[in-house]
Formats: structure tokens, sequence, C-alpha cells
């Protein structure tokens, strides 16, 4: 019970209608408010879901074109290559570059003329085949084609035309080149231009001496470089007795040259 009014003090003010509500129930009351307001949107979100989780898939619409045209793989026998029994690997940018490949010369052996992936490519050039293939798809690889042939069982020549999808993806290939080739490993010296080639297209080594160990023949390698937009050509020429026909080589890479 409140305490008796003493005498001489006047009556506490009555609260009126237009009183403030106390602060700390104001609080209280707006964060209830935003409380709600959170698990409203949970449970909303929540029934959605659930309803989307019973409802069957809406199906895609067709493809425009169901299937793909181009040969089906062939089974092996003695009539398919490796183009026929990989069909599927193969693509019409890839046939035109391997028909600007130099002709095999008649009767030589062990020899081939063709397009082949950026993986195989990688498998027979470079040292690390897996972080090389990566490379040159981030160079832009587009297409590349091989022809090599040997001849007497004692040169063997190769022939490779790589072509990226612009002429920056080339010309790092080429300046990559022309960067290790002096390396004692490779050629050990810097070679000299190509002729008929502006300095800047073209290059030309052969190794300063030949790689030998015991129990197999001295190997001597030689190689040009000419780049014509976003093709590189390269020619490798190889000498199982340390000789090297540079006039042959030269020969080689000037007629590829010209198909280009």
């Amino acid at each position: 019970m409140p305490e008796q009014q003493k005498e001489g003090e006047s009556a506490p003010e009555a609260i009126t209608s237009g009183t403030s509500v106390p602060r700390r129930r104001a609080r209280r009351t707006t964060l209830l408010i935003a409380g709600a307001a959170v698990l409203g949107a949970l449970a909303g979100t929540v029934t959605g879901y659930a309803v989307q989780y019973h409802r069957a898939p809406t199906p895609l619409p067709p493809l425009a074109q169901q299937t793909m045209d181009g040969p089906k793989p062939a089974a092996v026998n003695d009539a398919t290559s490796r183009r026929s029994t990989n069909a599927g690997r193969w693509h019409q940018a890839d046939e035109d570059l391997a028909k600007k490949l130099v002709d095999v010369p008649g009767g030589v052996q062990d020899s081939f003329s063709g397009p082949v992936s950026a993986d195989a490519f990688a498998a027979s050039w470079y040292l690390r085949p897996s972080d090389a293939v990566g490379g040159l798809i981030r160079d832009g690889i587009k297409s590349v084609a091989t022809a090599r042939w040997a001849e007497n069982d004692r040169n063997f020549i190769e022939v490779h035309l790589l072509q990226y999808r612009d002429r920056s993806g080339a010309e790092g290939f080429q300046s990559e080149m022309v960067g290790y080739m002096p390396e004692k490993d490779y050629a050990g010296n810097t070679g000299k231009d190509f002729p008929g080639v502006p300095a800047d297209f073209g290059h030309l080594w052969i190794d300063s001496k030949a790689h030998e160990e015991p129990g197999y023949h001295p190997v001597r390698q030689a190689r040009a470089l000419v780049r014509r937009g976003d093709i590189v050509m390269v020619v490798e020429y190889t000498n199982n007795r340390g000789d090297i026909d540079e006039k042959a080589l030269v020969d080689i890479a000037k007629r590829q040259m010209e198909r280009l």
C-alpha cells in the first residue's frame, strides 16, 4: 500500500493518456518485432524449398541439333587409321592445317603425315608433357599437324605445324624456343638467321657437338624455326652418325614455307 500522504505535501500528478511508455518497454517491443520478422522470412524460405523439393523437375527444351555430323569411329582392322578409330577427336580445322604439310618423299621409312592432338605433340616434344599441354591450351593452340619420315636409317626428319587462335600465341612459342636453344642441353649456340626470312621470323640452329653415349651412334640435330602469322613451323633434322646436311634441312624448310 502507498504510504499515507504527509501533511503539507501535494498529491502526485495523475498520469495522463499522453505520457510516453517507459524506455525499457519500447526497446523490448522493437526486439520482438525484429525477431518475428526474421522468423517469418526464415519460415517462408524453408516452406519454399520444401514445396520446390516435392515438385517434379521441369524438363529442359530439346536441343536444336540432336546429333553431331561426322564420321563414326570404325572398328580396328587392316584398313583403319588413327583418324578413323578416333573420329570424335578431330575437327575440320585440323584437316585444313594438315593439308599444308610438305609432301613426304617416296620410298622412305616410318612415314606419317596428318593432324595430331595437343597432348600427343606435348608428349613427343616436351620433357614435362603434363605441364606443357596446359601451357599450349592457355596460349590458344588451335591445331597441330606433323609429317615425319626416315632416310636410310641415318637421317630422321620431323616437320611440325602449330596454329594458334591469334598471332600472340605463335609469337610466344617462337620466343620461348629462341630463348632455350642456346643452352648446352639443346643446340649450345645462338644459331643464325634462316636464309630468305627476316630475322624476327626465322632462325636456324645446328648442335655444337654430337650427343654421345657408350654403345650408341653419335646423334646430332639441327632445327629450323619459321613463323608466318598465327602458324609456327619447326623442322627437325636428326642424324645418328653425327653429320648434319644443312643444305638438306634448308631445302625441306623452304618447301614447307612454300606450302604455307
